[in-house]
């Protein structure tokens, strides 16, 4: 019987849940795209395209091994943990003859990987580019148009018939190629193609044997070995008696799709990347969904106040009426979850081609569109609404009939006690967030706290708004009643429909804090890290590339320009010291104290050089490293290395956790080239852009800039990480806007009986609207307060565990923006529902059946 009443209300009350169906529906939606996303990071195909032809494939293993015994009552606990290395990981070459001699084996194809970037405009997308040893162009397999051949000197390549067509080559052309060393200009041999298809996530370009060989510097290794099985064989079949025949070594043996992520490395980390991005954006996104559903629930709700009154008064049991809410609101979260599940399918796909065109994702990672996040977010919204709806009814449901009707009539005075002290425990973990993360020291630990505690804190927000509104009543009253009788009536709403207007407060607090939180995260940890880059970089001028990197030979001319006193060549990577990753940097020993100052507080960097180290504060305190302790760390490409540490320093954000020897880090780096080259000038030497440019200028790509320069690409390059930061929370706050919309409609919407009395009693159209804005600007400003008292406690939190200094980086503008866009959504959801309201006579309303 219940049911059927719930779906008769759910007809006749088409529009009282509407507001309540378009939260749910876009909670689903959020849910399903942060779903498909952290799904992709785990089952996402990655297919293989150079290795098409070679159904086993032996690379090296891409993992770094920890193994840990723990004694335990009753025995001993052993746990294996594996992270992956940075780099393309090598094999030794004589793996090739240990798989040539297992029976089965027809053919063994050793590949060797490594940068080769085309130097020439081409057309459409920008692909990674590779370059191969000829001799593997069966993996494919590639083959030669008419007209083409094979390279047989060093000075002759041979590309891909896409790479062909985008840069508008043939065979003959002559074409750059800037690889691992000093750009070369090759002759084309010839054009290449596969039956297959034109490859779709890179670029190859083969040369000779003895020059890819040169090209890749891996003397006596290879990037992997393709396995063709003879007639008969299986690769099943084959691949385990490959794998017996190199057990105790740490090759790795795959087929079929396994194969797809040895040849796309940036793919197979970006899963990991994308887990823990899905999984964060989920998280966060199911916070905030509860919180706004279960804020439009409760307001709608509270607008049948009188109607579940007369319900208990006819005699309706308190179990019905629990019953008939909680069927309506399944009823309603069936519909909007099915929807939102439905409308979350092409949002994913919207959400993963703009992570692949700003580089978070490379294409070769498919997008897997599964069931299980729409299943999620249905049965998310199915709990959800559920439990919302039997919380916020059950006051009502509990209390005798009169006392239902008193307070359908009039709003209580204060919240109840179990809401209060739920808001307070919110407030108090809210807190305790915030002192936690004031003591994390790494982006990744202190990413995830940072938007769980404008939550939580959100939510503190939500339970006690009715107390805060009242309270800021009673600071506001002076201000309001110099708008006159709006001004007055505005007071008297926000003291006596407390709960009301903190149904409205709450979403406008979260969407300022998150909003503010997302924009200022980045800014915050950047100009922390540009102005320990700046206070560091003691160079005048600084090498940038283009291309791929600046190459030695560009430095090595530079050094000899008269008037140059040091250059140092700087190289990127990451590495491993245990499981733990860092940041690390390969510098040139000679000069370097002219050019850099990481600001040293241990040890010192004048012995720095072959087998030393230098560390920042932050690592060494987490390793228990002090100056002439050992390093042992796993580089880029799973090398394991043991250095001496030389000197601690200060300016770790500026310059990385670790600072290694430059040769070092460029042996076991995919690209070995300087990302960029400090220059320092003989003091009155006059050494300029003039005499550097010209020293530079036959390595094309290759700019001179000045220090405020270097530090305005470094500028760049944080803006872009702040886009991206954006895009990542970019639907969390979308969804969080649209509540704002969605709960102000519904509040203003529903009194339409109370602007009818209003305008019997002798109110005017406009005064009533003027009502209207007066409260729409203050709970605006009172949202305002609270949202950016929350972004500011966390942001300082945030930058104190960071920086180490309790400063924020607030952007004026952006903050402005951020307060006017809400306060336009605010204004305009209040407007125009008040002006249909009173688009009715009050007669007609005050006269209608309730």
């Amino acid at each position: 019987m219940m049911l059927r009443y719930a779906l008769q209300t759910v007809r006749d009350r088409k529009a009282g849940f509407l507001g309540a169906f378009v939260a749910l529906l876009c909670a689903a939606a959020l849910i399903t795209a942060c779903g498909t996303l952290l799904e992709t990071g785990l089952r996402g195909k990655i297919r293989t395209e150079r290795y098409a032809a070679s159904p086993v494939l032996v690379s090296a293993d891409q993992m770094v091994h920890e193994t840990t015994v723990k004694e335990k009552k009753g025995g001993t606990k052993t746990k294996h943990k594996a992270k992956p290395v940075a780099e393309r990981a090598w094999l030794p070459a004589a793996t090739a003859d240990t798989v040539r001699a297992v029976p089965g084996v027809e053919r063994v194809v050793p590949e060797l990987t490594f940068q080769a970037v085309p130097l020439v405009k081409t057309s459409g997308e920008t692909r990674p580019s590779y370059g191969h040893a000829w001799s593997s162009a069966a993996l494919t397999p590639f083959t030669l148009a008419d007209g083409g051949r094979a390279p047989r000197s060093a000075d002759e390549i041979v590309v891909d018939r896409a790479l062909a067509a985008r840069a508008g080559l043939r065979t003959g052309s002559t074409l750059t190629v800037q690889s691992t060393g000093e750009p070369r200009t090759y002759r084309i041999s010839g054009i290449a193609h596969t039956p297959r298809g034109d490859l779709a996530h890179q670029s190859a370009i083969f040369f000779s044997d003895d020059e890819a060989g040169r090209l890749a510097a891996r003397d006596g290794q290879v990037g992997a070995i393709g396995v063709l099985p003879a007639p008969g064989v299986t690769a099943t079949e084959l691949a385990a008696r490959v794998e017996r025949a190199l057990k105790g070594t740490t090759a790795q043996v795959s087929t079929e799709d396994e194969r797809g992520p040895v040849e796309f490395l940036d793919a197979a980390g970006a899963r990991t990347k994308l887990v823990s991005m899905g999984g964060a954006m989920g998280g966060t996104s199911l916070l905030v969904a509860i919180l706004v559903v279960s804020g439009t629930f409760a307001l709608c709700v509270r607008q049948r106040h009188r109607e579940l009154a007369l319900l208990r008064a006819v005699a309706a049991t308190p179990a019905q009426l629990r019953q008939l809410l909680g069927r309506e609101a399944l009823l309603v979260g069936l519909a909007a979850g099915v929807a939102g599940a439905l409308a979350g399918l092409p949002l994913a796909a919207w959400l993963h081609s703009r992570f692949v065109v700003g580089g978070i994702v490379p294409a070769a990672l498919e997008r897997t569109a599964g069931i299980f996040p729409m299943l999620a977010a249905v049965a998310a919204c199915l709990l959800g609404s559920w439990a919302a709806a039997r919380i916020t009814g059950r006051r009502t449901a509990r209390i005798r009939p009169a006392e239902a009707l008193a307070e359908a009539a009039v709003e209580r005075g204060r919240p109840g006690p179990v809401r209060a002290v739920a808001g307070t425990l919110l407030l108090a973990g809210g807190a305790a967030l915030v002192v936690v993360l004031g003591s994390l020291r790494t982006e990744p630990a202190s990413t995830p706290v940072t938007f769980l505690a404008v939550v939580v804190l959100a939510g503190a927000v939500s339970l006690l708004g009715p107390l805060l509104v009242r309270a800021a009543a009673a600071l506001l009253a002076g201000p309001l009643r110099l708008a006159g009788p709006g001004g007055h009536l505005a007071t008297a709403n926000l003291r006596g429909n407390a709960t009301r207007m903190a149904s409205a407060v709450t979403p406008l607090a979260l969407l300022i804090g998150m909003t503010c939180t997302v924009l200022f995260v980045t800014p915050t940890l950047g100009n922390a890290a540009r102005a320990q880059a700046r206070d560091g970089v003691r160079a005048d001028w600084a090498l940038a590339a283009q291309g791929p990197g600046v190459t030695r030979d560009a430095a090595e001319r530079v050094r000899r320009t008269p008037g140059v006193a040091a250059a140092t060549e700087i190289v990127h990577t990451s590495v491993r010291v245990g499981l733990v990753k860092y940041a690390a940097q390969g510098v040139t020993p000679a000069g370097l104290t002219r050019t850099w100052d990481p600001g040293v507080t241990g040890g010192t960097l004048d012995g720095f050089g072959e087998g030393t180290a230098a560390v920042s504060e932050l690592a060494a305190d987490q390793l228990g490293l002090k100056p002439g302790s050992p390093l042992r760390l796993t580089l880029g490409d799973g090398t394991p290395a043991t250095l001496t540490v030389t000197a601690v320093y200060a300016r770790g954000l500026g310059f990385g956790d670790l600072t290694l020897p430059h040769d070092l880090v460029a042996a076991h780096a995919d690209n070995p080239l300087a990302a960029g080259v400090l220059v320092a000038a003989e003091p009155g030497s006059g050494v300029g852009r003039e005499q550097l440019a010209a020293a530079v200028r036959d390595f094309p790509g290759v700019a001179v800039l000045s220090a405020a320069q270097a530090d305005a690409a470094r500028a760049q390059r944080q803006d872009d990480g702040a886009g991206i930061n954006l895009l990542a929370m970019g639907l969390v706050l979308a969804f969080t806007a649209i509540s704002v919309v969605n709960t102000l409609a519904m509040s203003t919407a529903e009194r339409f009986r109370e602007f009818a009395m209003l305008r019997l009693a002798g109110a005017e159209r406009r005064q009533v609207l003027r009502m209207l804005r007066t409260e729409a600007l203050a709970v605006l400003l009172i949202g305002t307060v609270l949202g950016s008292g929350i972004a500011l406690a966390v942001l300082t939190a945030f930058s104190m565990g960071m920086t180490g200094v309790a400063a924020p980086a607030v952007l004026p503008v952006a903050y402005a923006a951020t307060v006017g866009v809400a306060g336009l959504l605010a204004l305009a959801a209040t407007a125009l529902p008040g002006r249909v309201a009173l688009r009715v006579a009050p007669v007609e309303v005050a006269t209608a059946k309730s």
